[in-house]
């Protein structure tokens, strides 16, 4: 299976992946990771901080846009060349994080595409937004 080709592809197309934020999602991403901050993982810490509770961690959404990316726009065969992200509110367990990739820009001549990333929360709250560069699949074969 392999995703879109350059020639596929034109500004403004966009693609979308959500997901529940689970306490198990976020434990398995420490045990993956290695970030075991306890704004993460510990309960009673978490209370202590400015959020007062528990965190997702930044970069599991930055996963929800490499989803994306490297699923449904381009899809399957994307390399990942670049990533901005910047980080807005926190995320929560429960929360349902919607991640959308839209292209922005396409280089035919170096087969690149520039796509602005953007996470939002079940309340339309902007949890991360930035912009990414990926070389889609350069055949479809």
């Amino acid at each position: 299976m392999m995703g879109k080709v350059i020639a596929d592809i034109k500004v403004g197309d966009s693609a979308v992946f959500s997901k529940t934020v689970s306490e198990a999602d976020i434990y398995l991403f420490a045990g993956v990771t290695g970030d075991q901050n306890p704004a993460h993982i510990n309960e009673s810490y978490a209370r202590t901080t400015f959020f007062k509770t528990r965190i997702a961690h930044g970069m599991l959404c930055g996963g929800f846009i490499s989803a994306v990316l490297g699923m449904q726009l381009p899809g399957p065969g994307t390399i990942y060349i670049k990533q901005e992200l910047n980080f807005l509110a926190p995320v929560r367990i429960g929360d349902t994080i919607t991640a959308k990739a839209e292209v922005l820009d396409r280089d035919v001549v170096k087969n690149r595409l520039r796509l602005k990333t953007t996470c939002t929360n079940q309340d339309g709250v902007v949890v991360m937004d930035g912009e990414a560069v990926v070389m889609p699949p350069k055949s479809r074969n």
